[in-house]
């Protein structure tokens, strides 16, 4: 029977933080070798389309479950997306610049950022986000917002963006690549959403579904797949939540998980 397989990418398939920007060749053999057995192989991904590097692109993923399950791809078609609710972006938006929150809106395939957001372009260049989907001239009502990353400048802004979640407890956040820098996005949309909604339009059940994760943001399908896989580099609360432990991600533990734990 046909299995699903989904990875996260910051903490387990790369690590872009510490110039780790490509997928090993141990880790690229492996996920080649689910292919070649008829099994899928899927990015689940914080991350928006306009975030996924050319690396990712190009080695052949059968498809995609972006912005934290907000979207969900098959191959080039998106099958599901949601937006967030344009009045909550509306003031959030307002209060951030009356803040100078630096902030950017992520939709399906662009993502959205002006120009005066400096330090926060120049962040994403330092781990090679590449400008090619980042759009600084926009409408904010011509955009349908996934998610939202703001990169605070002090406590205090720091403070306000975590007020927001605590007001509206219909939103989350995660702070995956900085303690500065928040992802704010639907509770309704998790990447176990996504991967719920891609299982049902391939027919496969959850039992022959796996992921491998190592983030906040991967507990959610880390313990609804059949079978979670924790990164060696993940919080022992996110080990909590999965079925089996890799090695970390400079071991090459997706390798090691798709070895140990699927082609058995």
């Amino acid at each position: 029977m046909k299995k699903a397989i989904f990875f996260d990418i910051d903490g387990t398939l790369i690590d872009c933080i510490n110039g780790h920007t490509d997928l090993t060749n141990q880790v690229k053999q492996a996920i080649r070798r689910l292919q070649q057995e008829g099994h899928y192989a899927f990015i689940a991904t914080g991350r928006p389309y306009a975030f996924l590097s050319e690396a990712i692109l190009s080695f052949g993923f059968d498809g995609y479950i972006l912005t934290n399950g907000a979207q969900v791809m098959i191959g080039n078609e998106t099958i599901y997306k949601e937006a967030l609710d344009p009045t909550f972006v509306k003031n959030a938006t307002a209060e951030f610049e009356q803040r100078q929150i630096q902030y950017m809106l992520q939709s399906d395939c662009y993502s959205y950022m002006k120009d005066e957001c400096k330090e926060y372009y120049q962040f994403f260049d330092s781990i090679g986000i590449s400008r090619n989907y980042l759009v600084s001239d926009y409408q904010l009502e011509d955009i349908q917002t996934q998610k939202i990353e703001m990169l605070c400048p002090n406590d205090e802004a720091m403070e306000y963006c975590l007020s927001l979640v605590e007001q509206n407890p219909e939103y989350d956040y995660v702070q995956s690549i900085s303690d500065r820098i928040f992802e704010l996005y639907s509770k309704k949309n998790t990447k176990a959403t996504g991967i719920l909604t891609a299982l049902k339009h391939l027919g496969i059940p959850v039992e022959q579904s796996y992921a491998f994760g190592d983030g906040k943001n991967d507990i959610e399908m880390l313990s609804t797949v059949g079978c979670g896989i924790a990164m060696g580099n993940a919080s022992d609360e996110v080990k909590s939540y999965a079925h089996q432990v890799t090695d970390s991600v400079l071991e090459d533990g997706v390798a090691t998980g798709i070895e140990k734990y699927i082609l058995i």
